[in-house]
Parts: C-alpha cells; structure tokens; sequence
C-alpha cells in the first residue's frame, strides 16, 4: 500500500468479466480484467486531458472504402496480447464479418456496415423493444438549450447511453446532429434532455439495421460538402458547423461540430467551416492508402454560402484553396449559393 499525495483522492476498481467469441459465434475463451472507476474522475480536478492510442474511424472506412473498391479481400485478426510492450501473438479469424460491434456484409454491390446489434441492445437496455418508432431522432425548433426542468437524480445513467449513441453514429450518419446537441447536456442533465435521447431511442427502433454502403463500383474520386448554421448556440451564439466527405459514391467522413469562436456575420461562419473541409479533406489525402496521390481519380470540395459581404477573409481561404491546387493536381474547389447534390448514401 502506498500513501496518497495530497489533495487527492483514490478511486476505485472492478473486475471485468467478458465472453470472446469466434467469428461463426461459439465461445473462444473468458477474459477478466481489472478496470479503474475512470468515469469517477472530474475534468480539471483529476485530470486535464486524455489520449487513447487507437485508430480513427475516418480511417477504418477510408481504408475499407478503397480495399472494397479495389477488390481486396479483407481478413480480419486478433491480437492476444493487451501490454504494450509485449510479444505479439496474432490469429487469422478469416474473412471479415464482425469487428467492434461493427456488423460487415459484402455483396457484388459492396461493403455494407450497420451496428444492427448493438442498436438493438440499446432499445433493449432502455426497455424500449415494445416502444412506438418515431418518425425523425430530434424535434425541429427544439429548446433543449433553454430547458427548466430538474436535474436528472442519476445521471450516469443518460451518460452511459449517450455514451453508446455517441459509438452508435459510426455508422449511423442521419445521428449526426441529434448526438452533437444531446452530448452538449452530459455533465448537468435534465429530465427534458432525457425524453430527448429517448426520443433517438424510438427512432432506432424503426430501423436498427441502418448504415453505410461501401460501394464496390466507386472511383476514388474524394468529394466534400460543407455548410454552416450561424450563431446556431443560443447560450454561446456560436455557429455549427456540419461536413460530409466521399470517396466515390461511400460516406467516410461526417460531422456535426460548434465552431470554437463566435462568428461577427453569417460570412465569417461560411470561412471557418470551409477551412475545416479543407482540413478533413487534407487529413485523408495523407493517410497511408493515399501517399501516392495519383491513385485518386479527382478530389472536388463544393461549399454551399450566403455571402452578404466580401472582405480579406474570403481571400485568406482563396490562398489555402491555391495552395492545395498546387500540391494536389486532381484538387478543385466548387464555391457557389446553389451547389449539386450529394450523391445517394445507398
């Protein structure tokens, strides 16, 4: 035992008891592990920032988008071992069909990935398998910012759900938005923000086996569409920010995000969200599938505005759209009030 220093506090433990199972669903061995109560922790008193080692998601569908488009076959493998400096020991658990929570479905049309499982058991959790669906994840016009009602007498139970919407729109893009407003309310929920992710349950219900198709047919032509919503936050007036990427015809990237600055106008809201497609775009042209940036066909960004004024800020983005222009030969911009359609997500 080892004394604590001071002004801090020990907090406590559990075993973790977990059945892993083989691809075709028999039982491979139980684990146990002893995890720490970090969920206990508060922001700025027990710690100040937080990393996790792991693989972005923009990534994984990147690299399934194209493998799927190429016609690769896609294996998947285990790793038993969880040290960091430890041997590796690896296994071929053959094709891919199941790969954190992640259900994979491939077909002559392409990669089909949906979270059909892992829906269903947040419905169930909820108690909601007998509920009516509803018919869209949020109310429009809603004040949930502005909400009067009490304090939720156990919150660590709208966070544990929130927590698996939030893991649930990996593949869910139409959560987008709801789970970006429903997220803002985790540390002081209220009765009215609980009926509102109830409300996200219900609409699960009606599909729970949604998702994204990778198609098989798809160029590797990279496409970004952008918009914002100025001073969307009525208590920080803020704007939102929301952006969707394709490679080919397959979602890879998606966001719904507030802008960390408030926005003077409704155009200086239109520079900042353009300068964050850039930014994604730029994140993916860099992964490794893409060093050699001749492979990709095209690379087109189309941003929707309302410009109401023009001023030197427009021209700050012109630059960094110049600047991609020159280093990516296949890049080009569409800038206009009325831009095309996305293309279908199935």
């Amino acid at each position: 035992m080892a004394s604590l220093p001071p002004r801090k506090k020990a907090l406590g433990s559990k075993w973790v008891y977990k059945i892993k199972y083989h691809s075709d669903g028999t039982i491979e061995r139980l684990k146990a592990r002893l995890v720490v109560f970090g969920n206990h922790q508060i922001e700025g008193i027990d710690y100040t920032e937080t990393f996790a080692p792991v693989a972005k998601m923009v990534t994984v569908r990147t690299f399934l988008s194209t493998a799927t488009s190429k016609n690769w076959e896609l294996h998947q493998m285990d790793v038993h071992n969880a040290f960091l400096h430890g041997d590796l020991h690896e296994e071929d658990l053959g094709v891919l069909k199941y790969f954190l929570g992640i259900e994979v479905a491939r077909s002559p049309h392409g990669l089909f990935l949906c979270q059909r499982k892992y829906a269903l058991d947040i419905i169930s959790e909820v108690g909601l398998l007998g509920a009516k669906p509803a018919g869209s994840p949020i109310e429009q016009n809603h004040r949930l910012a502005h909400a009067k009602g009490e304090l939720l007498a156990k919150p660590e139970s709208y966070r544990r759900l929130m927590g698996r919407l939030i893991y649930l729109a990996v593949t869910r893009l139409d959560l987008s938005y709801s789970v970006h407003v429903l997220s803002q309310f985790m540390q002081h929920p209220k009765h009215e923000h609980w009926d509102a992710t109830i409300r996200v349950v219900r609409y699960l219900k009606g599909a729970p086996g949604h998702g994204i198709l990778l198609r098989s047919d798809s160029d590797l032509s990279l496409q970004g569409w952008c918009d914002s919503d100025w001073v969307a936050c009525p208590l920080t007036r803020r704007s939102l920010t929301g952006w969707l990427v394709f490679l080919g015809q397959s979602p890879i990237s998606w966001k719904t995000k507030k802008q960390p600055t408030i926005s003077r106008s409704s155009t200086e809201a239109e520079y900042r969200y353009m300068a964050y497609i850039t930014c994604e775009l730029e994140v993916v042209l860099y992964l490794p599938n893409y060093e050699n940036v001749s492979d990709l066909d095209n690379i087109d960004l189309h941003v929707a505005y309302n410009m109401r004024q023009y001023d030197d800020r427009f021209e700050q983005f012109k630059l960094q759209i110049a600047r991609m222009e020159r280093n990516l030969p296949a890049f080009s911009a569409h800038i206009g009030i009325t831009p095309p359609s996305p293309p279908p997500l199935m």
